[in-house]
């Protein structure tokens, strides 16, 4: 089989979801790495960290040959044995260190010495991240956008994703965006946000084109903040109102905050302990906004919470949710949301019940 060159087609890589082997250090992939790439270091981050002092007093020479001394014998046979299996099961990816220097040109060549030729991709994780920074504030600055908005518990994401061309910045960001949010696996960090937003874009503009549709959102997205320039353009965006009776948002809300969650949270830590720390996940997101509901409103709702809460320990049913959903609902984000879309009346292109805002969006192509 012909060997691969090196590549330095970044575009290709992103659209077509190119398998990509981090030889960096643990540190260094959890600060930000990319979708489609794993972890298979070079050197640790206590190795890294020492090669790394050396390199600063003693030069490079020095400082390769002690990588070759931590990084030897069984260790190496080790990571070795991890790259080979990466790259039979991913014939088709590629590897990268930071800048496509040392790290992954001495992976390549022990992968070789192996009887196996891996390409690299030029520039590393430095030329990527640069890559899809610069692409996404173009997508940013150029791009079209439709905003879809609607009241808490109108089902915003089940829409968005039936959409000609969404991108969903919650899943990007895994959380639902609010205070009640919070999901049971941990967001990812700022830089793995951006790059996945980044992604997401690309392939908007170039697998579909057309109008992004995208969820009404704050700047910050749990922890994850979006680009100034982005929330500027959703503020300016054409608006798609989502409507639902009352009685369809409050099933909605039991479904994905009570339902879905306790169902995460007891296939993640067990029986006991999951139900404890979905009591807390519900009381905890209650009490964040204990100050905007007020002292006397917040009691109120927490009692029905923690009525509900037992009801549902005692008996499995989840129908006394409503109580507390219903009235955070109508006294609490309903009026907020009320005021808000009072300041956007002339961006809105059609306001409906899902089926409507489907067909709308089904019909009005790129207009």
């Amino acid at each position: 089989m012909a060997t691969r060159p090196d590549t330095d087609d970044y575009l290709s890589l992103f659209l077509n979801d190119v398998p990509l082997m981090d030889v960096r250090a643990p540190v260094e992939f959890t600060k930000g790495s990319f979708p489609c790439a794993i972890n298979a270091p070079l050197m640790n981050d206590e190795e890294r960290r020492r090669v790394g002092i050396c390199y600063k007093e003693k030069g490079q020479d020095q400082a390769i040959e002690l990588g070759h001394q931590l990084v030897s014998g069984d260790i190496k046979s080790q990571r070795l044995e991890a790259w080979k299996r990466f790259a039979a099961q991913h014939p088709e990816g590629y590897l990268f260190c930071f800048r496509g220097g040392l790290r992954s040109r001495l992976t390549q060549q022990w992968i070789k010495e192996a009887g196996i030729d891996y390409p690299l991709v030029k520039g590393g994780y430095k030329a990527l991240r640069r890559f899809l920074i610069d692409s996404l504030e173009a997508q940013i600055a150029e791009g079209q956008f439709r905003v879809l908005s609607g009241k808490t518990g109108t089902g915003k994401t089940r829409v968005l994703q039936q959409l000609p061309n969404p991108v969903d910045l919650e899943g990007l960001a895994n959380h639902r965006g609010s205070s009640f949010g919070r999901q049971v696996t941990p967001q990812p960090s700022q830089i793995d946000f951006e790059n996945r937003l980044a992604v997401a874009m690309l392939k908007a503009h170039h697998h579909i084109g057309g109008p992004i549709y995208l969820e009404d959102e704050s700047r910050l997205v749990g922890r994850c903040a979006l680009p100034e320039t982005l929330k500027n353009r959703m503020g300016e965006a054409p608006l798609l109102i989502l409507e639902r009776p009352l009685s369809d948002r409050i099933q909605i809300i039991r479904e994905d905050y009570v339902e879905g969650m306790l169902a995460d949270y007891l296939g993640r830590d067990g029986e006991q302990a999951g139900w404890i720390n979905f009591r807390d996940y519900l009381l905890s997101a209650l009490d964040r906004i204990r100050k905007r509901l007020g002292g006397e409103r917040h009691q109120h709702l927490r009692n029905l919470m923690e009525d509900a809460l037992d009801h549902q320990h005692d008996s499995g049913e989840t129908d006394r949710h409503d109580r507390w959903i219903q009235a955070l609902l109508q006294d609490y984000y309903d009026p907020m949301y009320d005021y808000q879309l009072g300041q956007k009346e002339g961006r809105i292109l059609v306001r409906g019940e899902p089926d409507e805002l489907l067909d709308w969006a089904s019909h009005s192509g790129c207009a």
